[in-house]
């Protein structure tokens, strides 16, 4: 009897460790964007980029929640990236824009390799979330420069660049894996509001 009593309380542990590991796992909340954070209060050019990012992080997060491998799959047959390309090229663009906010040459943030679709989901999440704190923390977007280096050579573009290249290419690619896991047969929550950026009901 005794020994069964143990046998239940390891079995019955061990449940619920392995229960609260998957409930962390599978915890989307966890990441940033679940909803767009309260804005700021004063309206400058680095809240407003700031709020921007914000936008991008919540259109990207229901955009990514819940995509199968045949959605990362999907080809749209011409001649484009397939799905999961897509992505990689999302976390890139978040990785040059985190790059520029920071002040570094481009090139100097790497985005780490073999990461599995879900890390790679978290990094760019991640990414945004950063870039948003940065620029509403640094009050001001006048110095902040896109910096190119090829080898002796160093070429510079203003701020302006970062938003009508990078940050707009970024929300164009988001509205891309809308359309692709539609197309695939995975249409993304149809309570996401990102008037409110809060998803309804």
């Amino acid at each position: 009897m005794r020994n069964y009593i143990i046998a239940l309380s390891v079995l019955i542990c061990t449940s619920t460790s392995f229960g609260q590991i998957e409930d962390v796992a599978s915890d989307d909340n966890a990441l940033p964007y679940y909803q767009i954070p309260d804005a700021p209060d004063t309206y400058t050019a680095a809240n407003v980029t700031a709020r921007m990012v914000d936008g991008l992080g919540y259109r990207y997060y229901w955009a990514t929640e819940g995509l199968t491998d045949t959605d990362l799959a999907y080809d749209p047959g011409n001649d484009g990236k397939i799905c999961s390309e897509v992505l990689e090229h999302l976390s890139g663009l978040s990785n040059f824009i985190l790059t520029a906010v920071h002040g570094e040459v481009n090139g100097t943030r790497k985005v780490p390799e073999g990461m599995t679709w879900i890390e790679r989901r978290a990094f760019t999440l991640n990414n945004f979330k950063e870039i948003s704190d940065i620029l509403r923390e640094t009050g001001s977007v006048e110095d902040l420069k896109i910096v190119f280096k090829r080898g002796e050579e160093t070429s510079e573009f203003p701020f302006w660049n970062l938003i009508n290249g990078p940050i707009e290419d970024a929300i164009y690619h988001t509205g891309q894996i809308v359309s692709y896991r539609r197309s695939s047969g995975n249409p993304s929550d149809p309570n996401v509001n990102v008037f409110t950026g809060k998803n309804r009901g």
